[in-house]
C-alpha cells in the first residue's frame, strides 16, 4: 500500500520515466491541453471547478521529485497573479522565469516535456512548467 502523497498510478509512471532536465506541466482548468503540449502523456484530473489546483497537485508531485526550475506564463499586462507568490513559497524561494503566452505555449510543445496534467484549477496564469532535478 502506498503511503505517500502521490497515488495516482499514471502520473506515478510518467514521473518514474523522468530524467534530469525533463519538464512537467501543471495546468489550470483553461489551458489547452490537447493541442499545446507536443507529445507528453497527458493526465485529466479535473473533477468539479476549482478541485484539484494547481497548488494541490504541485504538492503532490514535489513530495516524489526535486524540482530545478519552474516557468509560469506571465500575463501581458506585467501584472503578477497572486499564484505566482504561493509557487514560489511552496518551491523555497525559486525564481519563476516568465514566459510570454506563445512562448510559453512553445515551451510546453518541445520533446522534453514529458507529462502534463490538466487540473480544475479556476484562477487563471495558473500553470506552471518545472523541471526535474536531481536528487
Amino acid at each position: 500500500m502506498l503511503k505517500g502523497k502521490l497515488i495516482h498510478p499514471d502520473i506515478m509512471a510518467a514521473l518514474a520515466l523522468c530524467g534530469h532536465g525533463d519538464k512537467v506541466l501543471i495546468a489550470d482548468g483553461n489551458y489547452p491541453l490537447d493541442s499545446k503540449t507536443g507529445d507528453a502523456k497527458t493526465v485529466y484530473l479535473g473533477l468539479t471547478p476549482g478541485l484539484p489546483t494547481v497548488t494541490d497537485v504541485l504538492a503532490a508531485i514535489q513530495s516524489a521529485i526535486n524540482i530545478e526550475k519552474a516557468e509560469v506564463m506571465a500575463p501581458a499586462d506585467g501584472t503578477t497573479p497572486e499564484i505566482f507568490g504561493e509557487f514560489q513559497s511552496m518551491l523555497d524561494g525559486m525564481e519563476l522565469s516568465k514566459l510570454g503566452r506563445y512562448e510559453f505555449y512553445d515551451a510546453c510543445c518541445q520533446p522534453g516535456v514529458r507529462l502534463a496534467i490538466s487540473t480544475g484549477e479556476k484562477r487563471v496564469f495558473a500553470n506552471l512548467l518545472i523541471t526535474v532535478g536531481v536528487a
